[in-house]
């Protein structure tokens, strides 16, 4: 075999275990669509929500966005880690105390309104869609550096193998295939990249703590600068997407929703510390590669303009391993997981929105006499149309992956983010505030492409992949504001908060 048939029969293998998993674990049942399956212990499901959580964006996009600006796309890591901590301190515990299974159904019934969770599901769906898009692109990158063809083909072959792989497994082969793919994830990404220190003389056996060295390298022998700070960008746009990462991670449905199928709150709690530690074992790495890439480049005389920087940024991880002479069933190792994690990323986020379609929006709104077969038939539907739409989006994508995906993050940050924090937080809060902050979200979220050009300032104060940082405090002073100035909600919600979601030990 040459090293291109190594790859494809590595990847082939990964995926037909992913396949069989999922077929044991196959699910009839509409109420475990799209809300996660079964509990599967505190240690699995912090590698499940891991796994729910690294995706293309993770294993491509962070490490291109550190390739092309250096310390400014640290932002990224500082962010989505943070994000957690910040999850973790607020609304784990109390979200599984509620007891609600999706986000619009949190909303709907915490502010007693359908027209709110109409809202909410729409803007679920939308989250769903964007952040797809990016994981679309990073499968159709790897399609077409796999077996060389065009991007615009590796995106629909790989949005069928998606679509496949739900009709034939169900949504609980994903869950548990989660913990499967986490491992695959972790010892995909970390052993070339093991394989590349040692190749380039660094410290091999942490080569997360080894790489400082080639940054080191990189200043003094070809003056790039990868600690420079704000070399690539400002203080404040640094800080607005660090913020906006952070509260968009908390606000993500499909993360919300691994919350809902932990039997207690200390294991839900104790599933977010593992999910971190498993999370910042992959983000421990993604900048090694990114450095890696940058010194192999330089050592060979290639090193790019900008603009073909930026397009191969994506693909860099790949790219390095290839530059490096990495073997050929390593590197298939390596896309393998970049692949895994993108495709199941794409999986749990299509059955969320198929979910928020076929649960809030035809069950709970359209027809609520809808038979449970019924109910799975949308759903289904649903994920079909989505993955269509998401395809169509992705052949022409507008940015890079971290970029697209940081845009599904804002808007997160800037509408469920608060409409969370003072549900929970806030007894006061009613149907009114949440619909007017989720419309103030909309708007922030979209105003730099909307009236950016009109109003340059707005422009500045609201980037579109970072616009929380003033989006979402504006969204919880409306939200308070309207609410003051509206009917309280009923006195048994603020009973339920204070008894149930407070003071009840679980």
């Amino acid at each position: 075999m040459n090293d291109s048939s190594w790859s494809i029969f590595v990847v082939l293998c990964v995926f037909l275990c992913f396949i069989l998993v999922g077929l044991r674990q196959k699910s009839r049942e509409s109420l475990e669509y799209g809300f996660g399956g079964r509990y599967t212990g505190r240690i699995g499901g912090g590698a499940a929500i891991a796994s729910n959580w690294m995706s293309a964006a993770s294993l491509m996009g962070l490490a291109g966005i550190i390739y092309l600006r250096g310390y400014q796309g640290l932002a990224y890591v500082i962010g989505w880690t943070g994000g957690y901590v910040l999850l973790l301190v607020l609304l784990a515990t109390q979200i599984r105390r509620f007891g609600k299974f999706t986000a619009p159904e949190f909303v709907g019934e915490r502010y007693g309104s359908p027209v709110a969770r109409l809202v909410a599901a729409v803007i679920s769906i939308a989250i769903s869609v964007i952040y797809c898009v990016a994981q679309f692109k990073g499968i159709g990158m790897i399609f077409s550096f796999m077996f060389d063809i065009d991007y615009e083909q590796g995106v629909m072959f790989g949005a069928l193998a998606v679509v496949s792989y739900i009709v034939l497994s169900g949504m609980l082969g994903v869950p548990r295939n989660q913990q499967l793919q986490y491992l695959v994830i972790s010892v995909s990404f970390i052993i070339p990249l093991m394989w590349l220190a040692r190749k380039l003389g660094y410290f091999w056996l942490l080569p997360q703590f080894g790489y400082g060295r080639a940054i080191t390298d990189l200043s003094r022998q070809f003056s790039i600068d990868f600690a420079l700070p704000f070399a690539n960008g400002t203080l404040f746009e640094w800080c607005a997407l660090c913020f906006t990462l952070m509260v968009g991670t908390a606000g993500l449905p499909h993360v919300l929703s691994r919350f809902y199928t932990v039997p207690n709150l200390r294991d839900a709690r104790w599933s977010v510390v593992w999910g971190l530690f498993f999370i910042a074992l992959i983000y421990w790495s993604a900048p090694a590669f990114a450095v890696f890439g940058r010194l192999l480049e330089a050592r060979h005389g290639a090193l790019l303009p900008e603009a073909a920087a930026r397009g191969m940024a994506d693909i860099i991880v790949l790219k390095t391993a290839v530059l490096a002479g990495v073997p050929g069933w390593l590197i298939g190792v390596l896309a393998a997981g970049a692949l895994s994690a993108a495709f199941f990323t794409v999986a749990g986020l299509l059955m969320t929105g198929a979910a928020s379609i076929s649960h809030d929006i035809y069950y709970s709104i359209v027809n609520p006499t809808a038979s449970e077969s019924a109910r799975m038939q949308v759903a289904k539907g649903g994920t079909l149309v989505l993955a269509v739409v998401v395809m169509l989006l992705a052949l022409d994508p507008p940015g890079l992956i971290a970029e697209i995906t940081a845009v599904a993050f804002a808007l997160a940050g800037n509408t469920i983010f608060p409409l969370f924090l003072l549900g929970i937080w806030w007894g006061r809060a009613n149907r009114y505030g949440a619909i007017a902050g989720m419309l103030t979200g909309i708007l922030c979220t979209f105003a730099h492409p909307l009236f950016g050009g009109a109003l340059p300032r707005v422009a500045a104060l609201f980037p579109v992949t970072s616009s929380a940082l003033c989006g979402a405090p504006l969204v919880v002073c409306v939200m308070i504001a309207v609410s003051l100035l509206t009917p309280a909600p009923p006195a048994e919600m603020g009973r339920f908060l204070e008894e149930e979601v407070h003071g009840h030990l679980d």
